[in-house]
């Protein structure tokens, strides 16, 4: 289970969020869902956690908690020229052998047993070769590998784009895998999905930072 996580420096993360939010708010909010991640990761039985981290803890909000929620998991540096490079790096690195199952930090709706039974289809026999999760924006929020080194066919997919999520089943599918589809998600990069989010997951710690930022709620009234 790959959380490919950014640490949550204030004016280096969710920068779309400002304003209404200030560069520090928006750090709390990532680091929040990035906390929130890590324990619905936590929760799926028998996954073993890597967190290729990009960036310093020491700087980040609420560093004290992330590092004590990340005692003992793996944080390999990512590596790689380009967000499809580090994708690609992150699931060869972590693999061990197994399949790999990779989020990131900006969906802290997911829940254990989402994740464990988009996880389960690449364990069951004769079952397809990856799964993605398309996002509402046109990207992914997850992508599950049954062989890691798979991870090098997304690797020049470009990301950001309203045609992501098309582009990476084709890139996986031009090489003959079977590649299953997940539930839609929604991951945060605008007030308005942080807001959407919220509500979705209104007991999460990423709630909670949302509802702080008393502009960023006043927005989606």
């Amino acid at each position: 289970m790959i959380v490919l996580a950014k640490a949550p420096v204030p004016g280096q993360v969710k920068t779309r969020l400002c304003p209404p939010a200030t560069p520090a708010e928006a750090a709390d909010i990532a680091a929040a869902a990035l906390l929130d991640t890590l324990d619905a990761v936590r929760g799926v039985p028998g996954g073993r956690l890597v967190v290729p981290m990009a960036g310093r803890l020491d700087r980040a909000a609420r560093g004290c908690e992330l590092e004590a929620a990340l005692r003992g998991v793996p944080t390999p540096a990512q590596r790689g020229a380009d967000l499809g490079e580090r994708i690609a790096a992150a699931h060869i690195d972590a693999a061990c052998g197994l399949p790999t199952f990779q989020i990131g930090m900006d969906t802290p709706q997911v829940e254990p047993a989402l994740l464990a039974e988009s996880a389960a289809h690449l364990l069951r026999p004769g079952g397809v070769d990856a799964v993605l999760g398309p996002a509402t924006d046109g990207g992914w929020w997850a992508l599950g590998l049954r062989d890691p080194r798979a991870a090098a066919l997304v690797a020049s997919v470009p990301t950001s784009r309203a045609d992501t999520g098309e582009r990476t089943v084709q890139a996986l599918r031009s090489a003959g895998l079977r590649v299953g589809s997940l539930p839609e998600l929604t991951d945060v990069d605008t007030a308005a999905d942080a807001l959407r989010v919220r509500a979705a997951a209104p007991r999460t710690r990423f709630a909670a930072a949302v509802d702080r930022v008393a502009q960023l709620v006043a927005a989606g009234c």
